[in-house]
């Protein structure tokens, strides 16, 4: 009996620690929503800014792995430049430079990135669409 209770106890306690590690960690989505969705959105039309899913886009095509996409969206998040902007340049033409975001930490800065290059893009510039010439139609050749 005393084994029974010390291993309920000992399941209880390991079960509040991971819990409370789980929530130290700030899920991406939720720093989004709170902080970016303000100017951004995530697909097009673009509010006051351009929309996340074509930024996520550029940073794939430009970075070959998650760690260094995310290290360089972190950086620019810090501190916004047009030299370590990967947008496109006629977008910060069209809605300026984006300001820098003090008011997140890093573990955010970097939980917020990791979600941004995990969305989904497949638009036109991003080469992900399937015009009518690949598939087949003749009125495109």
């Amino acid at each position: 009996m005393k084994h029974t209770l010390l291993l309920a106890m000992a399941g209880l306690l390991s079960a509040s620690l991971l819990q409370n590690a789980d929530a130290a960690e700030p899920d991406g989505r939720a720093v989004f929503t709170r902080n970016c969705s303000v100017c951004h959105t995530i697909n097009p039309p673009p509010k006051t800014a351009p929309p996340i899913g074509p930024i996520a886009g550029r940073y794939r095509q430009k970075f070959s792995s998650k760690t260094s996409g995310v290290a360089s969206m972190v950086n620019f998040l810090k501190a916004p430049s047009r030299e370590k902007s990967v947008v496109d340049p006629d977008a910060i033409e069209r809605f300026g430079l984006m300001p820098p975001m003090p008011g997140l930490s890093d573990t955010e800065l970097n939980a917020v990135a990791e979600w941004i290059w995990d969305q989904p893009w497949g638009g036109r510039s991003q080469g992900g669409g399937k015009g009518k010439k690949q598939q087949g139609n003749a009125d495109c050749q």
